[in-house]
């Protein structure tokens, strides 16, 4: 697939497109993790990002390793976005979970 890709010079748009796709699937993870785990849910991001870093070096094929390690890095940065929406949770800008005690 990779050779029909990049014969077709698809290559970067694909990776583009997944790329913007990855990054767009991170953003509901953070709000949904922070608000049903609390800023807990960060080791789950950490575990996620440094076995998709560890594939990335590992798989051969360019389309794969560039997605693995974009999925990585896109875990990481979630890191630190779940403290942020703790804050923004506590600004009022997202709704807190009623089920969750508060640190207050």
């Amino acid at each position: 697939m990779t050779d029909f890709l990049a014969h077709y010079h698809l290559l970067g748009p694909v990776i583009g497109i997944c790329t913007f796709l990855i990054i767009g699937l991170f953003h509901p993870l953070v709000i949904k993790g922070e608000y049903y785990f609390g800023t807990g849910c960060w080791k789950a991001f950490l575990i996620v990002g440094i076995i998709t870093l560890g594939a990335s070096v590992w798989v051969a094929d360019v389309l794969w390793s560039s997605l693995l390690g974009v999925f990585s890095f896109s875990s990481f940065w979630s890191i630190k976005e779940v403290f942020e929406q703790e804050e923004r949770v506590a600004k009022g800008w997202f709704p807190a979970n009623p089920r969750r005690a508060s640190k207050k």
